[in-house]
């Protein structure tokens, strides 16, 4: 009987020795934002294919998405989000992802427009579309108090809200939208404030903000998100360190010059 139970235990180490090889053979599955940083994550990917690393991407315009399917395992890890954000969603889904390391990117945010050349020509009355998604939306808003077309009450920080504007001498009109919109509705409104991420898949320049916010924040760098419990994973070790080369830095600064390095080596 002991020798059957030995035998048996035997075999099941073997197994579990097998999946955590097959495991380690599978490619590290990478959820990205279709747009600039899905392209960047490609970028990074086939210089981690030259490295003998597998890595899947796997592009997702819905950001909720995005993070659950990390949650559920459906992907290994993603890249897209700020702690800002991921802050937010993890205490309102119950998700429990964590950033793993502290190179990434920031995205900036801009105010545009189709109808007027400088924030100058805003006239009393006129529309401006902000994102409707709490942070972007606070985001957009800090930048219409930089540009002096509104004060907002002090303090609030990335909590701020429309109902927070304590001074709108123009009597400007908040539309709120859903971030993907923004860029679109341009047609509609005089100013919309739109990231980088929406911006150049839809065609925009950057070049053409009225203004742009780049503001050197640890909090609003794009950095790889994963489960706590799967952080560790040493394929996604292996490819972060990939993505921290110089080749991924310089990619950054050449292709897609809006956007701001972070946390890379050198």
């Amino acid at each position: 009987m002991i020798k059957s139970l030995l035998r048996v235990a035997q075999a099941a180490g073997v197994l579990a020795a097998l999946t955590g090889a097959a495991s380690a053979d599978q490619p590290i599955k990478i959820a990205t934002s279709a747009g600039p940083v899905g392209q960047l994550v490609s970028f990074a990917a086939s210089l981690a294919k030259e490295k003998g690393l597998d890595v899947k991407v796997v592009e997702l315009t819905d950001w909720i998405v995005i993070n659950e399917s990390v949650q559920s395992g459906d992907t290994d890890a993603n890249l897209f989000q700020h702690s800002t954000y991921l802050a937010i969603q993890n205490k309102q889904r119950g998700f429990t992802l964590a950033q793993v390391d502290k190179v990434g990117v920031i995205a900036p945010v801009g105010l545009f427009s189709k109808k007027v050349k400088s924030l100058s020509e805003i006239k009393p009355g006129d529309s401006v579309a902000i994102p409707n998604e709490p942070l972007n939306g606070a985001r957009g808003l800090i930048l219409l108090e930089r540009a002096g077309l509104l004060k907002l009450a002090p303090g609030k920080g990335f909590a701020v809200s429309k109902f927070d504007i304590i001074e709108n001498p123009k009597n400007l009109k908040i539309v709120e939208l859903d971030p993907a919109q923004t860029y679109r509705s341009l047609d509609d409104v005089t100013l919309g404030l739109v990231n980088i991420t929406y911006l150049i898949p839809a065609g925009g320049d950057p070049k053409s903000a009225l203004i742009i916010d780049k503001t050197i924040d640890d909090g609003l760098v794009l950095r790889f998100t994963a489960r706590t419990d799967k952080k560790d994973d040493p394929r996604l070790a292996a490819f972060i360190k990939v993505f921290k080369s110089p080749e991924v830095k310089r990619y950054i600064e050449e292709k897609l010059p809006a956007f701001i390095p972070a946390g890379f080596d050198s």
